[in-house]
C-alpha cells in the first residue's frame, strides 16, 4: 500500500510538538530554493540547523555559489525560531569512489540512490554526534527525486543510529511550486541540474 508521507509527518509533528522544549532537527539541505519551502514550513515546530552537506556538487565553483546562496536565504527569511547553519566537509572524490561503476546510470537510479544515502548518512551521523532529537532532508521536496526511497533510507539510518528520521513528502501540499515562488521573491539563484557532473547530462531536477 502506498504511504502518505504528509499524513506520517503530521502526525511525527503532533507528537513532537506535545513535548516542552522545542524539538530540534537537523535538515539536511540540497541548495537555497529546494530548503527555503521546507525550513518555512518546519520551522514553526522545531529549532531548525540547516546542514550543508552535498559531496555530489561540482565543479568547485557551483558548490560554493550554491553555499552562498544557502547561507543568504537563512539570513533573509524570518522564521519563529533562528535557523543555525551547519556546512559539511566538500568530499567530492567521497562522491565519485560511492558512484563508481554508475556513471553512466540514468537519472533517478542506482547511482541517485547511492547519493541519497551518503548524504543522509552523514546527517544521521551529525544529528547522533550533536544529539539532535530528529533529522530529515530537503530532498523530497524536488518532484524528480524518489521520496520513497528517500525515506526508506532515513528509516534504516534511524534504527542504525538511534536518531529520529522525519519522514517526508515535501512536495506535497503545493511544497515544490511554493519553493518556486520563495526562490523568485528571495532572488534566489536556481540551478539547471541536481549536482554531480552525470546529471548535468541530464537537466531535469
Amino acid at each position: 500500500m502506498k504511504i502518505n508521507y504528509q499524513l506520517e509527518t503530521d502526525k511525527i509533528i503532533e507528537e513532537a510538538t506535545k513535548k516542552v522544549e522545542v524539538p530540534t532537527l537537523l535538515l539536511h539541505s540540497c541548495c537555497a530554493p529546494c530548503s527555503s519551502y521546507v525550513i518555512l514550513y518546519l520551522s514553526n515546530y522545531f529549532k531548525i540547523t540547516v546542514y550543508f552537506y552535498n559531496p555530489n556538487i561540482m565543479p568547485n565553483k557551483e558548490y560554493k555559489r550554491r553555499l552562498m546562496e544557502q547561507k543568504k536565504l537563512i539570513k533573509t527569511v524570518t522564521t519563529k525560531y533562528p535557523i543555525d547553519f551547519i556546512e559539511g566537509d566538500y568530499e567530492p572524490k567521497i562522491f565519485l569512489t560511492e558512484v563508481k561503476g554508475l556513471e553512466h546510470e540514468p537519472e533517478g537510479r542506482d547511482r541517485c540512490f547511492k547519493c541519497y544515502k551518503l548524504r543522509l548518512e552523514q546527517t544521521a551521523k551529525r544529528a547522533k554526534e550533536k544529539k539532535f532529537d530528529y533529522f530529515t532532508t530537503t530532498l523530497t521536496v524536488s518532484p524528480y527525486k524518489n521520496a520513497d526511497k528517500i525515506n526508506e533510507i532515513g528509516k534504516k539510518l534511524e534504527n542504525e543510529y538511534n536518531v529520529k528520521f522525519l519522514v517526508s513528502d515535501f512536495k506535497k501540499r503545493n511544497g515544490y511550486l511554493e519553493s518556486i515562488k520563495l526562490s523568485k521573491k528571495y532572488n534566489l539563484y536556481r540551478q539547471d541540474y541536481c549536482g554531480c557532473a552525470f546529471s548535468k547530462i541530464n537537466t531535469s531536477l
